[in-house]
This record gives C-alpha cells, structure tokens and sequence, in this order.
C-alpha cells in the first residue's frame, strides 16, 4: 500500500511497526458544539482508511479522543477554553455540554455509517497520564516553569516544523487567530503543557497536580492518551490539515521528547472543505450539520458519497447545487441496484477479480474516486446479478454506503405506493425528459431515461408522443 506521508511529503509504502498489525489514532472531536459537515468529511475520509486496513487483512486498533477540557479558543494558548465558551452560550454545565455533544456527534457519525473506533477516551479521564507525561517532560529537560504555568521548550530540539516549509517567523507564535505574545514564554514557539490557577479562574474543570491546581494543555491530551492506548510506537496518526501546526506538530515533539524515540512513522491529513466563502468554520457562525442537512431532504449517505468523489488530499467545495448533483447521482446508483436480483450463483473468480482492482486504486493513496467508479464498472461487468451484488457487498466494506441496504428500502417504497401515486410519478419525470430533450439536455434525458430503465419503465415514442410501460 502507497500513502502519502505528511510528514516526508511523498508517497511511501506503508509498513507497520508490527506486522499484520496497524496502531492508528485520530484526533477526535472538541465537544462543545456541533460538528460541522467539514469536520465530518475528515471523520468519513478516515473511516474509510480503517475500513480499508481490514480489508486487506490488518488488526487495526484505533483510537480517538475526546476533548472535553484544554482546548483553548486560540492555538497559542490564549483565550478562554471552548469548553467553557460553550457552557456559557448554553448555560449549562461543561459536563453537561460535553455529554450532549458527544452523543451528537456518534448520531452523526452513526448517520454517516462511519465506525466508532475502538477505543474512545475522553480527556478528563485521563488526568493522571497528563501529569506523569509532563512530569517526565520536566525531569528531561524539556520543560519549564513559568508564570505558574509548565511550558515545553521548542529550542531544545533539532527539528521543530515537521509538516511545513513556511518561514519560522510566519509560525512564530503558531496561531490561526490574532493574539498577543504570551510574556511567559522562553520562545515564541513555546506551548503549554499544563495550566494553573494563576490564568483563567474561572475555569470550571480544575485538578490538583504538583505544580498547583490547574488543567492540562490541549496538545498533551493527544500524546498521552496515544501511548495509554496504542503504547510507544504508533503506526499512523490522522486528522484534518488545520491540525499539523500547530497541534501535530506538538505532538511530535512532546511524544519523542518524552519517549526518547520516533513515535509516529506516518500522518495522513485530510485538506478542509471550502464554501464559496472560504473554509467552513465554527467561528463564522453558522455552519452546516449534518441534522440541517437531514432538514433540508438530503440522505446523509448522499453526502459520504459526495465526499468520496474528492480525493483527501485535495480542498473540496461545497454548495448545495453540488451536494444536489451527488444526491441525484446517488438516488439513479440506488435505482440501478435495486433492479438487480439476487438468483443464480455467484461467480466467486469475478467478484475477487474485481476485489483485486478495488484494492488497487485504494492501496494507491485512498483513491476514493476511482474506488466509486469501480462501483459503476461492477454494475456494468459481464456477469448475473448475484454476482454484481456480492461485488458491492464487497466494495461496501469500506465505502460504507449502503447501496444494498438502500435498494431494498427504495424497492420496499416501491412497492406500498400506490399504484396512481408512482403512475403520477412516472408520468412527471417523463414530462421532465420530453422538456429536457426540447432544451437539448440531453444528459438530464439519459438520467431520466436511466433511471426509468431502473425500475422497470420502458418508453415509446408513438404520434401522441412518449409513452411508458412496465416491463
């Protein structure tokens, strides 16, 4: 398998530090508000690398965190924690916010068909392992003291800016928004690892460590929670880009400084999704969830395929016009399997052959476009319908989109219309097609004219105009 290494910036041959085995973490979600439909992208783009590590044979044990603590409304340590931010907004309780986000955003996930990972830790349960980690961050040498709060000093290491060619000035004080320079600091790129009570009192969530009662640092959550879980040596770590700097970035130098030893071999990071505005964010205001989504007629899954289309290295843009286009392509995809039927036997040496080239495109950098197109090249093969089913029930073990699951609810719906209802239907799209063909779309025609073939419609052309049948 080739995946890009955003931490070598080139393709490599994926390797795990144990064979057969794959240790790989994800950066898990802050709870303190909906994740927007640009987050999930990462989430589904990731889920998608798992699935595909089973596939092709590996144990994978992955794990995910959950911010409930620590993370600042800034990266460069200023600001007050979202956290808070978030119980404020709600007048709520910061356990209170976490619990409710945190089920929200399983619903999402379990929408999406995107696996729970094995193990999910929520940062607050692991305040002992913070403590020990930045005990034995100070005890190295690589940290320190200052204004009551412990901070890790960049300068003592060789190689800080991992992911980036960006000057180092550019990244100096390692933020996405406009802050003051914290005074306490040895260097500018100097973050925190542990807060006290000496900054932001009113922080709700406090515990009593050696150097006073405070709160751990956003980036050590990550490092410590990792090597609780996937211990010393972790193969592959995941996220979206806007986390490799500053946050992956400290997380590679506290791990090493910490373990004494490379920690992570590769990163995947999966670029943002724009709107016409610029990259979807939570600050702006409004964003999209996938609950407004589900409000406004789109299938969730309609939207994992209309991720899939993009690759992950690539910024995708968002508009309703372009999630209308993957919600059509998806509903004529499901009609098309819905017509299939699962008699005869299936043809075992044509579904691995197909399995063998789906692995392939895959296996080169997680080429989910061309893994969909092999969905359309499986509908299209010389084989029966048992065996164009079995291929899909293959291929859908890591592009999770149900189409399976989706034909059979569309032949259900079918079925208890009523006649009159589907007729009137019928005869809608096929006035559709009439006007698209006087307007010379003739790709909205073959659409229509598909996806009537799908079910079963046949046209004619007669004197009085088109008319339908059953098959």
């Amino acid at each position: 398998m080739l995946l890009y290494n955003s931490a070598t910036r080139k393709k490599e041959e994926f390797v795990p530090h144990t064979e057969g085995k794959v240790s790989m973490y994800t950066c898990g979600p802050t709870v303190y508000h909906f994740a927007h439909i640009g987050n999930l992208r990462t989430y589904i783009m990731e889920d998608v690398l798992e699935k595909y590590f089973r596939y092709v044979g590996y144990d994978v044990k992955r794990v995910m965190n959950i911010t409930d603590v620590g993370h600042l409304s800034s990266d460069a340590d200023t600001g007050e924690d979202k956290m808070l931010k978030g119980a404020k907004r709600e007048k709520k309780t910061v356990m209170e916010i976490a619990q409710f986000y945190t089920d929200a955003f399983f619903s999402d996930c379990e929408k999406l068909n995107i696996k729970k990972p094995d193990v999910i830790e929520p940062a607050t349960n692991c305040i002992c392992e913070f403590i020990e980690m930045v005990q034995g961050l100070l005890d190295k040498g690589y940290a320190y003291i200052a204004g009551g709060n412990v901070y890790f000093d960049t300068s003592k290491l060789k190689d800080y800016y991992v992911f980036n060619n960006f000057d180092a000035e550019d990244l100096a004080i390692g933020v996405r928004d406009s802050v003051s320079e914290d005074e306490n600091k040895r260097n500018k790129t100097d973050f925190v690892l542990w807060f006290t009570k000496s900054k932001f009192e009113d922080q709700e969530l406090k515990w009593d460590s050696p150097w006073g009662i405070g709160y751990p640092g956003w980036h050590i959550e990550c490092s410590a929670i990792s090597i609780k879980h996937n211990g010393e040596y972790l193969d592959i770590h995941c996220g979206g880009i806007d986390n490799a700097f500053p946050h992956h970035t400290n997380e590679i130098a506290q791990s090493e400084a910490y373990l004494g030893h490379e920690w992570c071999k590769y990163w995947f990071h999966v670029l943002h999704l724009n709107t016409s505005n610029g990259k979807m964010s939570k600050s702006k205001g409004e964003f999209l969830t996938v609950s407004l989504l589900e409000e406004k007629g789109y299938n969730p899954l309609a939207y994992r395929f209309f991720c899939l289309q993009s690759h992950y290295r690539k910024s995708q843009e968002f508009s309703f016009e372009a999630l209308d286009n993957a919600q059509a392509a998806f509903n004529k995809l499901v009609a098309r399997v819905a017509a299939l039927k699962a008699d005869g036997d299936v043809d075992g040496a044509v579904v691995a052959e197909y399995r063998q080239k789906f692995s392939e495109v895959l296996g080169n950098d997680m080429n989910t476009s061309l893994a969909v197109t092999s969905v359309y090249d499986a509908l299209k093969a010389d084989t029966n319908d048992a065996t164009k089913l079995a291929i899909l029930n293959d291929f859908d073990k890591v592009l999770s989109l149900d189409l399976v699951g989706e034909a059979k609810k569309y032949n259900e719906k079918q079925a208890s219309a009523p006649a009159n209802e589907e007729d009137a239907e019928i005869d809608a799209l096929v006035a559709q097609r009439t006007q698209a063909r006087k307007d010379k779309n003739w790709a909205e025609a073959d659409r229509i004219r598909d996806e009537l073939n799908a079910r079963g419609i046949v046209l004619t052309d007669t004197p009085e105009g088109v008319k339908w049948s059953r098959k």
